[in-house]
């Protein structure tokens, strides 16, 4: 496993977290059992995963504290958030300290390293500045938590507006970001502030379906064809993104895709969700490869670089 420091936090975090809500949420979300996903984040534990990111609405959060029994704290980040309760016109103070009381009890933890604000859209950025953060500081001198953190919500902020406001501000500690081939806003509207102000960065949508799933993935180039956004040609190929892979390139596009939001300057952490073993190594063996060609990388950006809001695909709400 590969290390580094999660920004001004001085955490020592490893390059792969693991991501506990998405599509398969541990393996929860296709049926698997609690033992199953209890199994996914030790496994994850012993290939080195040391930052664990979960949330009070990925109902997770259990699963997250039993896999950490007997696990000697200081050796595992544990990121948790909360979110604001749907059809909710504003966040609240009272919900969100309920939100972070409840998550310390069901992961059975005195307190989470780093708490979030989860999908903050820009509407609500004023409010959640002003009138939660205040009501949060008292929580962390309380030893609640350690440090604070705050997530957009991708698919209604393809511009990045909530985060770029939220860099230039000085109480975030960590940045929860949409970043990958095919939306690549985050490298002038959110790295260089980040950087600046040494916010840590947590990656998510660094694969979604989109290249997980060749027909959508098809269906989506022949779209963005149709619209004059890429290369007719592009739009002509069963495999769009098959340039990628090559001996001197990627084994596949989920391995292009880990790898080129892994090296991107900026990136601190790359959160992968799997509920699957096999996956699990795949993704963490991606994330630690090389960089990606710089001849592939030119083609990325020159390709794909003026894109926003592509393969922003966000899983069902859960069930449990």
């Amino acid at each position: 496993m590969q290390y580094t420091t999660l920004g001004r936090t001085g955490l020592r975090v490893s390059v792969a977290g693991l991501g506990c809500g998405g599509f398969s949420r541990l393996g929860l979300g296709t049926g698997q059992s609690t033992d199953h996903a209890i199994g996914i984040i030790r496994q994850a534990l012993d290939l080195g995963v040391n930052l664990i990111d979960t949330a009070a609405v990925y109902n997770t959060e259990e699963v997250v504290g039993a896999a950490l029994r007997g696990i000697p704290r200081e050796s595992v980040v544990v990121c948790t958030k909360a979110s604001k309760p749907a059809g909710d016109a504003a966040f609240s103070v009272d919900n969100v300290i309920d939100s972070l009381d409840f998550s310390l009890r069901r992961l059975g933890l005195d307190y989470v390293d780093v708490f979030q604000l989860h999908a903050v859209p820009p509407a609500a950025y004023g409010q959640v500045r002003d009138t939660i953060v205040p009501a949060l500081l008292r929580e962390r001198a309380r030893g609640k938590f350690r440090f604070l953190g705050i997530t957009e919500t991708a698919p209604n902020d393809p511009g990045q507006k909530m985060l770029y406001r939220a860099t230039q501000d000085d109480m975030w500690d960590t940045a929860m970001v949409a970043f990958h081939l095919m939306h690549q806003v985050a490298r002038t509207q959110v790295f260089p502030h980040t950087l600046a102000r040494g916010i840590g960065t947590l990656m998510m949508f660094a694969v979604r379906g989109i290249f997980a799933r060749p027909a959508q993935l098809a269906a989506t180039m022949r779209d963005l064809a149709k619209a004059g956004q890429i290369p007719a040609w592009l739009a002509d190929s069963d495999d769009p993104l098959g340039f990628l892979v090559h001996p001197d390139g990627a084994s596949s596009v989920t391995d292009a895709a880990y790898r080129y939001v892994r090296h991107e300057a900026g990136v601190d952490v790359v959160l992968f969700g799997t509920g699957d073993s096999a996956h699990l190594r795949s993704n963490v063996a991606s994330i630690l490869k090389a960089p990606l060609p710089a001849a592939d990388l030119l083609k990325v950006r020159e390709f794909f670089g003026h894109l926003q809001g592509v393969g922003l695909d966000v899983p069902p709400p859960s069930t449990v």
